[in-house]
């Protein structure tokens, strides 16, 4: 049996190329100067934690956990790009160092391990938007910064 294979999408290609380029450069290397090679200048975080949702804010608490963790390390999960939309998903896993304050917690000292989700919409090969959700709890009771509630369980 002969198995056919045909070329990649150039669509698929290109979305799927920015996001790997911006896991590598920016969240494995921890390249800042990568944000703004990769972001387009309207860029806007959907998911700002309280920040403004433009580039400037969003470099700066990238910046922000990188001084927490400087040892902040991820890996892709799975990465899923829809052409329809021009979106990628990515499933993450992240391991640091808790070296800084971070979230309201003074350092640790701990390795911490999280996993998050972000979709990215890309345009003319630069990221527009992001949409991130992450485990905040689990990193907060691996920071020791969240207990147990009054009824016995964590919050």
């Amino acid at each position: 049996m002969t198995a056919h294979l045909t070329a990649p999408d150039p669509e698929y290609a290109a979305l799927a190329g920015v996001a790997t380029a911006w896991m590598e450069r920016v969240w494995r290397r921890r390249d800042l100067a990568a944000i703004g090679e990769l972001h387009a200048p309207d860029f806007r975080d959907r998911s700002p934690a309280g920040r403004d949702p433009g580039l400037v804010a969003f470099a700066a608490g990238v910046a922000e956990l990188f001084a927490a963790f400087p040892d902040f390390e991820t890996i892709t999960d799975d990465l899923v790009v829809d052409t329809a939309t021009a979106t990628v998903a990515i499933r993450w896993t992240a391991t640091g160092t808790h070296r800084g304050a971070f979230l309201g917690a003074a350092p640790t000292g701990r390795r911490i391990a999280f996993r998050g989700i972000e979709i990215i919409r890309i345009a003319g090969g630069r990221i527009t938007e992001r949409w991130g959700e992450w485990d905040g709890l689990d990193l907060l009771l691996q920071l020791g910064a969240a207990g147990p509630s009054e009824s016995g369980g964590t919050p």
